[in-house]
């Protein structure tokens, strides 16, 4: 009995420094997974501070001579200010246009009963298949036809329509119960009304991620810009960034302007997903259920 009690009480003591040592093998893991996944970006801040002599000695990791006069070049010399306010404004049309053609679409797939309703849906679904990259040379002929080339509409109006979005906002209107439907309909709500008044107040965390997931989505896009704008002045931020690399300063590129380029060119979609973080995981476990 003395040898049990003594075995147990020197268990007692060696638990808790047992889980305090893993506890801190775990966390020094995830320290350095973090520093890991941090590390291009902090790259990139300290490369944005240097100048191209300082950028080439590879053993210079420290704060360059530049400080932010780079980010004044990018700004002043290469129009980058334009190419911000493009994107940004592409963006929120895409955002706005998206999300009110998907609460549309999940309006009339939840609350309506039409002829080959789930084949509808699943055709809508089918569309993910098809990219804009897929369907870039019938697009650009479509956009000339319409004369939409190199204007706003024609980086906004083929990103309007999201079957990813009518997928997300469907699911969610499916949960709803039901008794609240059938007393707004017993109560003579239209269905624009029950829309704004009842859906959508019940919806806005689902509305700020899928949001934050567009605009995220619209502010990245460079392949159908760079094709279908011919206006460098009309351009947007990502292929601004390509324009960037043709500074060159004695025959080297300048890679402390193109890296304060590409710090500038990060902070609108880290503010939106920073402050719509939480929407945006509430969106993405619903979407894995």
């Amino acid at each position: 009995m003395a040898t049990s009690s003594t075995s147990e009480s020197t268990l007692a003591r060696l638990l808790p420094e047992d889980v305090d040592a893993e506890q801190a093998v775990i966390h020094g893991g995830l320290v350095l997974s973090i520093f890991l996944m941090g590390l291009p970006l902090l790259l990139a801040l300290i490369m944005s501070t240097q100048n191209t002599t300082e950028v080439y000695q590879v053993t210079n990791v420290g704060i360059g001579s530049e400080g932010l006069s780079n980010y004044g070049t990018v700004l002043g010399e290469y129009n980058f200010g334009q190419y911000m306010i493009n994107s940004v404004v592409m963006s929120i049309i895409i955002v706005v246009g998206k999300v009110t053609l998907s609460l549309f679409a999940a309006l009339a797939l939840v609350y309506y009963r039409f002829p080959y309703e789930r084949a509808v849906f699943m055709f809508i679904l089918l569309t993910l298949l098809l990219p804009v990259p897929v369907r870039i040379v019938p697009l650009f002929d479509l956009m000339a036809r319409l004369g939409w080339g190199n204007t706003l509409m024609a980086i906004t109006g083929p990103y309007i329509a999201s079957a990813t979005a009518v997928f997300l906002f469907r699911q969610h209107f499916m949960a709803i119960p039901a008794s609240l439907v059938e007393n707004a309909h017993l109560d003579g709500v239209g269905p624009l009304t029950f829309l704004w008044k009842v859906l959508i107040p019940m919806s806005k965390g689902m509305i700020a991620g899928v949001s934050v997931i567009t605009f995220i989505y619209a502010w990245n896009q460079y392949l159908w810009p760079l094709i279908i704008m011919t206006d460098q002045s009309k351009q947007v931020v990502q292929v601004g960034l390509r324009f960037l690399q043709a500074a060159s300063q004695s025959g080297l590129t300048r890679w402390g302007i193109i890296m304060a380029g590409a710090v500038i060119a990060l902070l609108p979609p880290l503010a939106v997903l920073i402050v719509l973080h939480k929407p945006l995981l509430e969106t993405l476990a619903i979407q894995q259920k």
